[in-house]
């Protein structure tokens, strides 16, 4: 499957679904000159483009035909460590991206925000994809949710295009709003199904988290406790280390970037949808 990449970061959902043996990028676009030498450096024959707005003026020029659309959007018009200014934020380009969406028609949209999205400007980005012809779906995946040693509650929405238009409300109903479980027993929740719960801020229920005694030992270097299965692919580097290359701008990546692991699980959901099909 061919992939668009947009605002791509370090390439979270190119390797996520690389993983997943799901599909191969072909464009990828990004304004931080950072990340597009980290993208660059892995995915050296995929060209990178610098602006989701130019993009957007023409994509049957710009843009290859694809399968998937993917974008981790910018995030600060609606995080709540912001001034959530919303659609008035400078940064706001959701509007791009749905006109890039509606011209290119992927089967699939992924895109990836932080849980203050949930209660601003989600509802208009459901309604836009709907009025697309696309049905689409939400969830709130945390970084643990796959392993990580910490939170990270982060929005998934994932869209598919839909034949007999039927509406996207129409399906929230029809399947189960509670907690779900993957195959492997982890718990994905649903974001709240209505706008009231949303902007009250209700958080789905979780898995209850680990006593501090059965809780895995981290190991420390020259220790002798037994290393902890969480993320062994993380490298042993402290957040705080002295001597780093270019120490600001890999934890500006790595702060903008999503989980690539979680991306991996939706690549291989989606893949399983494609096969059965």
């Amino acid at each position: 499957m061919r992939h668009v990449d947009l605002c791509s970061g370090i390439g979270g959902f190119a390797l996520g679904f690389q993983w997943a043996e799901l599909s191969q990028p072909v464009l990828f676009c990004d304004v931080d000159p950072w990340c597009r030498r980290v993208l660059a450096k892995h995915w050296p024959h995929v060209p990178i483009a610098t602006d989701v707005k130019e993009l957007a003026n023409d994509p049957e020029r710009f843009i290859p035909d694809c399968d998937i659309i993917t974008a981790g959007y910018p995030c600060q018009p609606f995080s709540v460590a912001g001034k959530r200014q919303g659609e008035e934020d400078a940064r706001h380009i959701w509007p791009h991206l749905l006109r890039i969406v509606a011209q290119k028609r992927p089967t699939w949209a992924v895109f990836e925000n932080v849980y203050g999205h949930v209660s601003l400007g989600l509802d208009q980005v459901l309604a836009d994809l709907e009025a697309q012809g696309y049905s689409s779906r939400t969830f709130i995946v945390p970084a643990c949710g796959v392993d990580a040693p910490h939170r990270r509650d982060r929005l998934w929405i994932i869209a598919h295009t839909n034949d007999t238009r039927q509406p996207t409300s129409t399906r929230r109903r029809q399947d189960d709003k509670h907690t779900q479980r993957d195959d492997t027993g982890r718990i994905c929740s649903d974001v709240a199904d209505t706008k009231g719960q949303r902007i009250q801020g209700h958080r789905p229920r979780r898995q209850q988290e680990p006593q501090a005694h059965e809780r895995p030992a981290l190991s420390v270097r020259g220790s002798k406790r037994p290393q902890a299965t969480l993320w062994p692919t993380e490298p042993n580097v402290g957040r705080v280390a002295n001597g780093i290359p270019r120490r600001m701008d890999r934890i500006r990546g790595l702060g903008n970037a999503i989980v690539p692991q979680i991306a991996q699980r939706i690549g291989e959901t989606i893949k399983h949808m494609e096969l059965r099909q």
